[in-house]
């Protein structure tokens, strides 16, 4: 899995989530942010829910929105719907997560890819 654990390792993290008791409070919920080609095939839903195996929780899968100048891409609906029932058969349970602000450029992670421009061109001052 496309796992980068260097301040929090994974594993532990997880570990320290199966010695808690939820049982007084809402669901675990994770997050799966899903791009297109490098970690949503259905090999990386077999590794998740092998790595959440005993963990009852909620895994929200959310789509990568394309940044501007960025190799990343999304997954399309059809991979995306796939990955979840996939988990869902294997007993995680996984939900979409719906996306907003797209049309806009304003969804999840699309703001910090913009490059402010200035208003005018310094350049051109004495």
């Amino acid at each position: 899995m496309c796992i980068r654990d260097s301040a929090y390792p994974l594993k532990k993290v997880l570990e320290l989530l199966r010695g808690y008791d939820f049982s007084h409070q809402r669901r675990l919920s994770l997050e799966y942010i899903m791009w297109g080609g490098l970690n949503d095939n259905l090999r990386y839903a077999q590794s998740l829910a092998r790595l959440l195996k005993g963990l009852e929780c909620r895994v929200n899968l959310i789509r990568f929105h394309a940044i501007p100048d960025s190799d990343l891409h999304t997954s399309d609906e059809a991979t995306m719907t796939a990955f979840r029932d996939r988990l869902n058969e294997l007993g995680i349970t996984a939900t979409i997560r719906t996306s907003r602000g797209e049309d806009i450029a304003a969804a999840c992670g699309m703001l910090a890819g913009k490059q402010n421009k200035p208003d005018h061109d310094d350049s051109q001052e004495s």
